[in-house]
């Protein structure tokens, strides 16, 4: 029997433990200096804004660690000592293992601007960022929040919730245009111009100015405007939490490298989730994916490696969702900022701006390539299914009833999204078939 060790109480690391444990009786300890009891990350805004409570978060009751024969210990891990393989914990423990799991997750990022370890000014990330939002949001009128990406627009949300009034400044000239098609992104813009944010584009954090108490008063922008508030959130983004571990042997470039095993360099230390990068990505995939599932299904894989059933990590078909404001979002496969060479495209919007469907597909077979869709569920399994078939996007839009999520009463679209592509592409028309769940229900 191993004594198995996981730093990191996240979805990667959690999920490591319970495949462990399912696959075998190996000592599993799971060290995290953050809480005490895994919970659900990303619902960390919907705690701020009441919501949900922190115990609804948590996936599984506090008696189900101790029930599965998992350790749980709060700590800090200083150091790690690969060679006598044990952990320096920041109380002066040490723990030894057989098998050490590395999954230690993000930070926020911070690019040395002058004020940024100011009182009322901070990321979002961990569950002590929303105990410090919380305690320094109290009282607040005006908040800035710097940083046009997804935990941006969700602190944007948040501090609205409680009527705090948010200048929202993004680099970019349009929000999330490194992700998002021009069409997509200028959607959101209106979207969050229509909540009354005051969103600055084109426009980059230079100063954050202090108060007599040391908290933040106002920042200054790229172009010397002042502007006046008492909290600012920095969500430029996240990188792997792995400074404690630069000077070691463990090879680290942004992350910890890893083959497609989640093997590192040292045997039996592997890294998954967010603190992990692949030397080889995969094809039209980041070396670093910071998403949820991936970090779920990484967990999975070295569950089975560790158990002596060798496993390789293997993605599947990309996707990705989230939420803006009351805009829901989507996307299955590979949509770009801008088409590549070979790529074409269908871009749909209904008359209201708040919902949207584009297709990307190959020119030449016109092999469906990804989807975003705004406003409209898809189901998953359907464009998994679809993608994984190299389906056609006219076959995909003869059967688009089939992948439609929406609840019901939920108005259909499936028609006019298809008169828009037939009059975009009349070389290529389509028939929408009949059918769908809605017309299985009520044939």
């Amino acid at each position: 029997m191993k004594k198995i060790v996981i730093i990191g109480n996240g979805i990667s690391g959690i999920t490591a433990a319970r495949h462990i444990r399912k696959l075998s009786d190996h000592q599993i300890t799971i060290i995290s200096a953050e809480t005490d009891h895994f919970f659900s990350r990303t619902a960390l805004m919907y705690i701020y804004m009441g919501h949900m409570k922190y115990e609804n978060t948590k996936p599984y009751e506090d008696w189900f660690w101790k029930k599965n024969r998992i350790d749980l210990l709060r700590a800090y891990v200083e150091k790690v000592d690969f060679n006598s393989k044990s952990l320096q914990l920041a109380n002066g423990d040490t723990v030894p293992y057989d098998d050490l799991i590395l999954a230690t997750g993000s930070k926020s990022n911070k690019f040395g601007w002058p004020g940024q370890d100011l009182k009322g000014v901070q990321g979002l990330y961990n569950f002590q960022d929303l105990e410090s939002m919380e305690e320094h949001t109290q009282g607040v009128d005006r908040a800035v929040v710097v940083g046009g990406g997804l935990i941006g627009v969700e602190m944007v949300e948040m501090l609205m919730s409680r009527n705090i009034k948010v200048t929202f400044l993004v680099r970019e000239p349009s929000f999330w245009n490194i992700v998002l098609p021009p069409e997509e992104s200028d959607l959101i813009n209106r979207h969050i111009l229509e909540h009354h944010v005051d969103l600055r584009l084109s426009t980059e954090l230079k100063e954050i100015l202090a108060d007599d108490d040391g908290r933040a008063r106002a920042v200054i922008t790229n172009e010397g405007e002042e502007i006046k508030c008492q909290f600012v959130g920095l969500t430029v983004g996240v990188s792997p939490n792995v400074d404690f571990l630069r000077d070691s042997e463990l090879e680290l470039d942004r992350g910890i490298l890893v083959n497609e095993y989640l093997e590192t360099n040292i045997p039996n230390v592997y890294a998954l989730g967010d603190c992990a990068q692949f030397r080889q990505p995969f094809p039209n995939r980041r070396p670093i994916e910071q998403v949820w599932y991936t970090g779920r299904m990484m967990g999975e894989a070295v569950s089975r490696t560790v158990c002596d059933i060798k496993t390789a990590y293997k993605p599947g078909i990309w996707f990705n969702s989230a939420k803006f404001f009351d805009i829901e979002y989507q996307t299955y496969g590979h949509v770009w900022s801008q088409l590549k060479e070979n790529e074409d495209q269908f871009y749909w919007e209904h008359d209201s701006g708040k919902k949207c469907i584009k297709f990307v597909f190959d020119k030449n077979d016109r092999t469906l390539l990804g989807i975003n869709t705004f406003g409209i569920r898809l189901r998953h399994e359907v464009f998994n299914r679809w993608l994984s078939e190299k389906r056609d996007v006219n076959f995909v839009l003869e059967n688009l009833r089939e992948a439609n999520f929406d609840p019901e009463f939920f108005k259909r679209h499936e028609e006019e999204i298809v008169e828009s592509y037939n009059a975009q592409h009349p070389e290529n028309q389509v028939i929408l078939k009949k059918g769908g769940l809605l017309s299985r229900i009520f044939a």
